[in-house]
């Protein structure tokens, strides 16, 4: 049957295959800024400025469309998850720092949201129309004659 030597070799793969999965650490993946919610403790409102934000923080991923004072800061963490979960990446932090800026360039508000906070926006169910997809009225009139000259062609 099976030889002592077969049983300890088969018994060591085993306890390999069984103990590969066993991390101390477990692998995360980091987009954006570390550790945001502690930089965000150290910006005073109406004491910090542009200068002591970007020292602090580095330069803004996203500036407001509207307001070039309002800027956005992101950090997003997965993990590898468990067994259970068949390795899946899982979302363990996703925050987003927005800062307000007066025309001085003081810290006027500070705002941070949360995963948590995040489940709770509301989405609204109405589409809107794009502007820069909608064509000219020339665009339509040129792109008809283009559809027919092209149709007609023989190959």
């Amino acid at each position: 049957m099976i030889k002592t030597k077969h049983i300890k070799s088969i018994i060591i793969i085993l306890s390999l295959i069984l103990l590969q999965n066993c991390q101390v650490k477990r692998t995360t993946k980091t987009h954006g800024i570390n550790y945001l919610e502690n930089r965000y403790k150290i910006l005073e409102v109406n004491k910090t400025n542009l200068n002591d934000a970007r020292k602090l923080m580095g330069f803004p991923h996203a500036k407001s469309l509207n307001d070039s004072n309002t800027w956005y800061y992101f950090e997003r963490t997965l993990q590898k998850g468990k067994m259970h979960k068949l390795g899946q990446n899982i979302l363990k932090e996703n925050n987003v720092l927005v800062l307000s800026f007066n025309s001085a360039g003081i810290l006027e508000k500070k705002d941070i949201k949360t995963k948590e906070d995040m489940k709770k926006l509301r989405f609204a169910k109405e589409n809107t129309e794009n502007i820069k997809v909608k064509r000219s009225f020339v665009n339509r009139f040129l792109g008809s004659i283009r559809q027919k000259m092209y149709g007609k062609r023989k190959f």
